[in-house]
């Protein structure tokens, strides 16, 4: 009986910002049936430029947890990247612009470099949310033996953040936890 009730859903999760769903540019990660996500397939076409069914019933959510834990490292390693290049004296747009163009880029860089490097984290994903979503992949990661070490790193930095006040910055405010360290260091 169970099953049956279950056959018919799917659980979906998406990435990208309130202005992907608004643009209709969100990806969908799908847990559920075959047949169920195919009817839904129009539905999602309305706000997700891409959608794909992982797995059963479940497996969507897993994907986001992967999604979540890539963004934090990415988003880490923007931070530090970007801090390093600001006290070393370099023009950090010029830099990014640069290094852009090259392996290094990614989403985060070419929509959240501006707004870093300004100290700005009001536009995207909260750390309050960030941290919950990175808090049940840290969780499930004790279910299943995986070790996401980076991870729970950078959870701990987004607790940092919000220990500044930060809890209803954006992701990319990791830069704030480095120019807070560097600035009470001085």
């Amino acid at each position: 009986m169970l099953f049956a009730f279950y056959k018919l859903k799917i659980n979906t999760l998406w990435s990208h910002s309130t202005k992907g769903a608004e643009n209709g540019v969100l990806t969908v990660m799908v847990g559920g049936g075959e047949s169920t996500f195919e009817k839904a397939q129009p539905i999602m076409a309305a706000f997700a430029r891409f959608s794909q069914l992982i797995g059963e019933v479940g497996a969507g959510q897993l994907c986001k947890m992967v999604n979540q834990i890539c963004i934090a490292g990415v988003v880490q390693g923007l931070a530090e990247g970007l801090h390093f290049a600001k006290k070393a004296g370099l023009d950090g747009e010029k830099v990014i612009e640069t290094i852009a163009k090259g392996a290094a880029g990614s989403w985060q860089m070419e929509n959240r470099y501006k707004t870093m490097l300004a100290g700005e984290y009001d536009f995207g994903f909260a750390v309050d949310w960030m941290r919950k979503d990175l808090g049940i992949a840290l969780d499930e990661s004790r279910s299943n033996g995986a070790n996401l070490a980076l991870t729970a790193l950078v959870d701990q930095y987004y607790a940092d953040v919000q220990a500044l006040g930060g809890n209803r910055f954006d992701t990319s405010s990791l830069l704030a936890r480095l120019d807070a360290i560097h600035d009470k260091n001085k």
